[in-house]
């Protein structure tokens, strides 16, 4: 539930952007990334997000950002090691524990149904026989003026 509180926790007007990560953030993922070489990752991941939030191209980053290959390659680095996969794990069960779960779920549920549409293999299995051919318009020998006459 929103509360006066919880607002003030998720409040980003002090950030430049709002996809920046906030000081309590980044205490929880700075520990995660690869040690820093001669840029500021925190820049680095704010660029990241930035491009990731907007959905913009790479060379539209503003220029008060880090430069658009620089990110870049920090992208894909992290991404072939592992570095968002390992910082989803760690928050996800430090999430859990602040819930008062266990750190790693003990119990997976399967749905039965998935299961079948799994078995099946979907649309690739069906027999051809058993679907309707469809009418190509082009290659209709009636001309569209008269076809509807």
């Amino acid at each position: 539930m929103w509360t006066a509180e919880s607002r003030n926790n998720y409040e980003r007007s002090a950030a430049r952007y709002p996809s920046d990560v906030t000081d309590g953030e980044w205490a929880l993922i700075e520990p995660h990334l690869p040690p820093e070489r001669n840029r500021s990752r925190r820049e680095i991941l704010n660029a990241i997000l930035y491009v990731l939030t907007t959905g913009c191209q790479w060379r539209q980053l503003p220029k008060d950002l880090p430069p658009k290959s620089t990110v870049h390659d920090y992208f894909v680095e992290w991404q072939c090691d592992g570095t968002p996969l390992r910082i989803h794990h760690a928050l996800y069960m430090q999430a859990r524990e602040l819930a008062g779960k266990e750190a790693s779920p003990t119990t997976t549920i399967v749905d039965s149904q998935s299961v079948k549409g799994a078995e099946k293999g979907g649309r690739a299995s069906i027999p051809l026989a058993t679907t309707r051919q469809r009418k190509s318009k082009a290659r209709s020998g009636t001309w569209p003026s008269t076809r509807w006459a």
